[in-house]
């Protein structure tokens, strides 16, 4: 039992990277290994568009052709027994390398039928972990929800099933004396990250076990 996190924030010891840390102690707690993937660490591009993976009889039918940091990741993703993808919300969306590796992993899974298909070989549990500085009733307002919902769908037509945990006016700085900021009050922030953030981090740990457990 392989449970593989991938990490879209460019910090790795910060919000995102941390419930990624939690989920997977939940996994590791009913006997999966586990492995965490931080994607700023990685020299890679988006897909090209050279459709290598779409060539009828071609080599790389079904396969990203590209050669880069990211293709080992890929290569392991084949072999996974659970996926957990995790970012930041930057101006409404994932981060852009974390756009960038969705794009390289999901293409090339893509049948073009009616309804599309998917060449992934088997099904396996995945889940994405959103961290946000936006209060909840905001990232309704702002449709945040409509990104996320495009995300678990995709997941859910390449893998088999998906599901979606946020988390949301996390703590940005350490010190926000040293920014410019007059957001909100960075003290209530402060005490949100002792009161509201363990909660959250609760949550990413019964959910790694979950996913893990469904594997078992």
């Amino acid at each position: 039992m392989n449970v593989l996190a991938i990490n879209g924030s460019p910090r790795k010891k910060w919000n995102t990277a941390t419930l990624l840390e939690k989920a997977l102690e939940g996994a590791a707690s009913v006997g999966a290994e586990t492995e965490l993937v931080h994607l700023y660490d990685l020299d890679f591009k988006g897909c090209t568009s050279c459709f290598a993976c779409k060539l009828k009889g071609g080599k790389s039918y079904g396969k990203c052709a590209m050669k880069d940091g990211l293709t080992p990741i890929l290569e392991k993703i084949v072999k996974t027994d659970v996926l957990i993808l995790g970012s930041p919300i930057y101006f409404g969306t994932v981060t852009g390398e974390m756009r960038s590796f969705m794009e390289r992993l999901l293409f090339p899974y893509l049948v073009y039928a009616m309804p599309p298909e998917s060449l992934f070989d088997r099904k396996i549990p995945t889940a994405f972990i959103y961290t946000m500085n936006v209060p909840e009733h905001m990232m309704k307002e702002f449709n945040y929800p409509v990104h996320f919902s495009l995300n678990e769908n995709i997941l859910s037509r390449t893998f088999g099933q998906s599901e979606s945990l946020c988390s949301f006016e996390t703590l940005q700085f350490e010190d926000y004396d040293k920014v410019v900021f007059n957001y909100f009050d960075p003290e209530e922030r402060r005490q949100r990250r002792r009161t509201v953030f363990p909660e959250d981090c609760r949550k990413s740990y019964e959910l790694g076990a979950k996913l893990a457990s469904h594997r078992l």
